[in-house]
């Protein structure tokens, strides 16, 4: 597959759940265009050997936990202090266990969803001030099918899933009357290691629902997000983009 290169040059990305995944590809692609890129992950063992094999000037790393507010919010005003944000790519998040909804454990259940939508929230409640403040800014968050179907067993990340993509059409349409796009991307199952947290049956349940008969290849992923998170997205914003290989149709 030809990759098309975006012109990022001068232009600074958050990266969430960068280590790994579909976020450590973006932050690939981010570089090879220009960008300055930050990954912010929990996993420092991990980030540290992407920053280490990517070995790039423009690649830097925190750690941070995304669903705690005040760490986010301490991070970025360093940052503030060197630099704008310019993209924001919320893409941390974790599928908890496979359990029926009257049997799952709550502070679990809390988990999921703090990380995948308070996590997207605090990235956002952080950032999106300076983004008003210069007039530009990308922001892609990262959900999901199960957002909009519901996936049985996955009742914590659905609605996490679920929840960013309220909050994308919300937000999008505060930022409307700027040059701030704020979309929403809804992958179905995908070759990361997502699927290790899940079981055989519950990985075959998902692939049985894709018309394509197959999972999404990362790099399909990555062109989508750096187009939203371009320049060249002029006008599409508060809006969700499907990339299922045919599950969803809505």
């Amino acid at each position: 597959m030809k990759k098309i290169t975006y012109n990022f040059k001068d232009r600074t990305a958050i990266i969430t759940g960068g280590a790994q995944g579909f976020g450590l590809d973006i932050a690939k692609r981010f570089l090879v265009s220009g960008a300055n890129v930050i990954i912010w992950d929990m996993d420092s063992e991990m980030t540290d050997k992407a920053v280490k094999d990517l070995d790039n000037p423009n690649l830097s790393s925190n750690k941070i936990d995304v669903s705690n507010f005040k760490e986010v919010q301490e991070c970025t005003n360093e940052i503030l202090k060197k630099t704008n944000i310019d993209i924001l790519i919320n893409n941390a998040g974790i599928t908890g266990p496979t359990a029926t909804l009257w049997e799952y454990d709550i502070e679990i259940w809390k988990k999921v969803v703090d990380i995948n939508l308070m996590g997207t929230f605090n990235c956002c409640r952080a950032i999106v001030p300076n983004m008003i403040k210069k007039n530009y800014g990308r922001i892609v968050n990262v959900a999901s099918v199960a957002g909009k179907d519901g996936n049985a067993n996955a009742s914590a990340y659905s609605v996490g899933k679920a929840g960013a993509i309220g909050l994308t059409k919300s937000l999008g349409k505060e930022l409307a009357d700027k040059n701030i796009a704020v979309n929403a991307v809804t992958p179905a199952g995908a070759k990361t290691r997502i699927l290790d947290q899940m079981t055989k049956e519950h990985v075959q349940r998902m692939l049985s629902k894709v018309p394509r008969g197959r999972f999404l290849e990362v790099e399909e992923f990555t062109s989508l997000v750096c187009w939203l998170s371009s320049e060249e997205n002029t006008f599409s914003t508060a809006a969700v983009f499907d990339i299922s290989g045919g599950r969803s149709t809505y």
